[in-house]
């Protein structure tokens, strides 16, 4: 549960300070205001997937105990913040050579790719430790009830 808790502040940390670069860099390089960049999607990307959901994985924690199953949990954990961190680092890649005015690579949208098929690959874990601590919970909860 610590591991969940540090990794969620560091993305709180992370996800503002991501929207503070936003606002600076942009202002820093004459980037028109309201025209569109990646930078703005890296600091809600970061703050939604990292913060938020890894803040909704740990309540759950608490109540299913998902690392029960401590393969699958560190599966999960490193596949997903992997996929954050791989896409987020992508968004704000992309997004300053926009407010640069340079163009952008299809490498840069490859590994972002790579970083959301790791995100799926991590939330796919994590429901399958979820059903097993779920599933395991109920029957645990039917044996001491005809106990």
């Amino acid at each position: 549960m610590k591991k969940l808790l540090n990794a969620a502040f560091i993305y709180m940390l992370v996800g503002v300070a991501s929207g503070l670069f936003y606002r600076e860099f942009t202002k820093l390089n004459d980037f028109p205001e309201g025209k569109f960049t990646q930078l703005g999607l890296a600091h809600t990307h970061l703050l939604t997937l990292g913060f938020i959901v890894l803040l909704i994985v740990l309540v759950i924690e608490k109540v299913f105990v998902i690392s029960r199953s401590p393969k699958l949990f560190a599966w999960f954990f490193w596949l997903y913040n992997a996929g954050v961190i791989l896409t987020s680092a992508m968004l704000i890649w992309h997004g300053s050579l926009t407010v640069l005015g340079k163009e952008s690579s299809a490498m840069i949208a490859g590994i972002a790719g790579l970083g959301h098929i790791f995100i799926t690959a991590g939330m796919i874990v994590f429901f399958v430790a979820l059903r097993r601590a779920v599933i395991g919970r109920g029957s645990a909860a039917a044996a001491e009830v005809s106990a």
